[in-house]
C-alpha cells in the first residue's frame, strides 16, 4: 500500500499520532492552463443558500467513505464550514485535498488544516472494524459503496452510529413507460446497481437510522464520468455531435454542488430518517437539447448534430454515447417538499460552471477518443453521397 506523506501547515489534530493511520490532509494543487471565454464573466463563487451554522454541541464526528474525487470534494467543504469534524477514509493513493479553481488560498488552507484522513482499504473488513471502532464516529457518509458486504463491517464497528447516509443511484429503478421515476417506483434487482439496492435493504434490516440519496446523472467540475466532458471534447475540436436515434430521448442532469447540499440537508434531519430521495436538476432535457446546452454553456457555436442507428454499428467494447439510450429521469418533488431543498443551478448555468472551472482550464479526466464518431460519420457521408 502506498505511503501517504502528510503536510502540516498548522498544528496537527489531537487525533494524529505517529502510531495512528489518522492523518491531517496532504497538500495538492488543482492546476491547468486558463482558457478565456466570454462566459467566464458570469462565473460565480459557490455560496450555497440555506446553510446552517452548527453550534459546538451540534458538531458531529463524521467519516466520509471516499471523498477525494468528485462528490466528496464539495460535500466535505460544506461539512467543515458547518463546524463538523470530518475524516476521509481512502487508500491514500490520491492527494487528500486539492485547491478548487476560484477557491481562495485562505479558504483552502483553512479547509486543509481541518480535514482528517484515515488510510485503509474498505475491503479489508477487519481493519475497517478495528479502526472505526477505535476512533468512533457519529455519522457515516458512504459515497463510494457499491456492495452491501462493504457496509456490514462499518455497522458492526459502530453500534451507536447516529446516521448512515448513503449515495445510491436512480439507476436502480425498473425501466418503465411511466415517468418520471418516484422513490416508490419498482426497482430492478438485476440492474448493474443491484449492490446499492442490497445496501439499502441491509441498512433497513439492521435498524440503522439511514438515508439514501439516488442521483440521476451527475455533472460539474471534477466529474470523472464522461458526461459533459464527452460533449466538450467534440465542441472544442469543432466536430459534429453523434446522437443515437432521434435525439428526442429525455434525460436529466444534476449539478454536483446541488447534490452536496442535499447530502448536508439530510444530516440530523428527522424527516430523512429511513427515507430515499431522488436528487437531480429541476428540468428534463433531450439528447439534442443537451448537446446545444453544452455548447451554450461553454460559449461555442450551436453544434451540428448527426443522428445514427446504433444497431447498424459494431462498436465492440467502446461506448459511442455517454447516456443510456432511453428516457430516464426522476421526480425531485419529495426532496423539495420534505427537505426544503431545491437546485440552485439551471442546466446551462451549471454547464458553464463545469466548463469554466474545469475543462475550459485545460483539465479533464479522459483524453478525447473519436474512434466511434469516425465510424458513424464515415457511414453518414457514404449514405449522403
Amino acid at each position: 500500500m502506498a505511503r501517504l506523506v502528510a503536510m502540516q501547515p498548522r498544528q496537527a489534530s489531537p487525533w494524529a499520532s505517529s502510531s495512528s493511520p489518522l492523518l491531517p490532509s496532504s497538500l495538492s494543487e488543482f492546476s491547468g492552463a486558463a482558457l478565456s471565454i466570454s462566459l467566464q464573466k458570469r462565473r460565480r463563487t459557490w455560496q450555497p443558500k440555506g446553510a446552517l451554522q452548527v453550534t459546538a454541541s451540534g458538531a458531529k464526528k463524521i467519516l466520509i467513505m471516499g471523498g477525494t474525487r468528485f462528490i466528496g470534494v464539495f460535500l466535505s467543504r460544506l461539512l467543515v464550514k458547518e463546524g463538523h469534524q470530518v475524516t476521509l477514509f481512502t487508500r491514500g493513493k490520491a492527494p487528500i485535498t486539492q485547491q478548487l479553481p476560484g477557491e481562495s488560498d485562505q479558504d483552502y488552507e483553512d479547509f486543509k488544516s481541518k480535514i482528517l484522513h484515515l488510510k485503509g482499504d474498505r475491503k479489508d473488513f477487519e481493519f475497517v472494524k478495528t479502526s472505526l471502532a477505535a476512533k468512533g464516529f457519529d455519522v457515516i457518509y458512504d459515497i463510494n459503496g457499491r456492495e452491501a458486504v462493504e457496509v456490514e463491517p462499518i455497522l458492526d464497528a459502530l453500534p451507536k452510529l447516529e446516521q448512515f447516509i448513503y449515495c445510491s443511484s436512480a439507476g436502480v429503478y425498473l425501466k418503465s413507460d411511466l415517468l418520471p421515476h418516484f422513490e416508490t417506483d419498482a426497482v430492478d434487482p438485476k440492474s448493474r446497481h443491484k449492490g446499492k439496492l442490497e445496501t439499502e435493504s441491509l441498512l433497513d434490516s439492521r435498524g440503522v437510522n439511514w438515508t439514501s440519496i439516488r442521483p440521476v446523472y451527475i455533472y460539474g467540475p471534477l466529474n470523472y464520468n464522461p458526461v459533459e466532458e464527452w460533449f466538450f471534447h467534440r465542441l472544442k475540436a469543432g466536430r459534429p455531435i453523434p446522437v443515437p436515434n432521434s435525439g428526442v430521448q429525455i434525460t436529466q442532469l444534476g449539478h454536483v454542488k446541488d447534490l452536496a447540499r442535499a447530502f448536508v440537508m439530510v444530516l440530523g434531519n428527522s424527516k430523512a430518517s429511513k427515507q430515499v430521495y431522488n436528487i437531480s436538476g429541476s428540468k428534463y432535457v433531450t439528447f439534442d437539447g443537451l448537446a446545444r446546452a453544452c455548447a451554450k454553456g461553454a460559449g461555442f457555436p450551436e453544434p451540428e448534430i448527426v443522428h445514427y442507428n446504433p444497431k447498424e454499428f459494431d462498436f465492440g467494447k467502446k461506448k459511442a454515447f455517454p447516456f443510456r439510450d432511453q428516457h430516464f429521469f426522476a421526480s425531485i418533488e419529495k426532496a423539495q417538499r420534505e427537505l426544503g431543498w431545491a437546485p440552485e443551478f439551471g442546466l446551462v448555468e451549471g454547464l458553464a460552471d463545469s466548463y469554466n472551472l474545469d475543462f475550459g482550464r485545460g483539465t479533464f479526466r479522459k483524453p478525447a477518443d473519436f474512434t466511434t464518431d469516425d465510424m458513424i460519420l464515415g457511414k453518414s457521408l457514404v449514405l449522403q453521397s
